[in-house]
């Protein structure tokens, strides 16, 4: 099921021989963890977050491998999947199917506390995050919210999960690696 690969698309551009903006790539994610339609990580680009711009540099700058936050100093650019909590699974289980998950992009160190849901998990960066389809929640250790397709959350280094409602949903993140204050 891939219902949000066709929504998966990333052109990038740049200048050319002659110093005139061009489009250096277009196609899917460089990268991706998981299934479009089940949930993942899929890549669009990661660049320092300081420093000098280059567009005559053509260099495809999406992740080689697919990690939780971005690299240290660095910005990432990425779609996410998210699919409904599934029902019936013994709660000992489904947080050890999500450690084990997170593992595989390098996350399992963030999950701090799956008592309140078992994706729970605290990033260093500032994360802006859009809902491009489907319906989902944000959950934080004292709050949730419902989200619909165009709707922004600015997650700021905070305990946080996310969960779908009725499918899986598609989210747009940029993610800024920013150290926590008195960590």
């Amino acid at each position: 099921m891939n219902q949000f690969r066709e929504a998966m698309r990333r052109v990038i551009t740049g200048d050319d021989a002659d110093g005139k903006s061009t489009i250096i790539l277009d196609g899917g994610p460089s990268s991706e963890i998981g299934d479009p339609g089940l949930g993942g990580l899929f890549e669009i680009w990661e660049d320092a977050a300081s420093g000098p711009l280059d567009p005559r540099v053509h260099d495809d700058l999406g992740a080689k491998r697919p990690v939780l936050g971005p690299r240290a100093g660095n910005v990432q650019v990425r779609w996410f999947v998210i699919a409904p909590t599934p029902e019936g699974v013994p709660k000992d289980a489904l947080d050890a199917a999500v450690r084990e998950r997170f593992a595989d992009f390098d996350g399992a160190h963030h999950i701090i506390d799956q008592s309140r849901h078992p994706a729970m998990h605290e990033t260093h960066s500032i994360d802006v995050i859009c809902l491009l389809q489907g319906e989902a929640s944000l959950i934080l250790e004292g709050a949730e919210t419902r989200l619909k397709p165009g709707q922004v959350v600015i997650q700021r280094g905070t305990n946080h999960a996310w969960t779908a409602h009725g499918g899986p949903a598609l989210l747009l993140a940029v993610l800024i690696d920013r150290p926590l204050a008195g960590h």
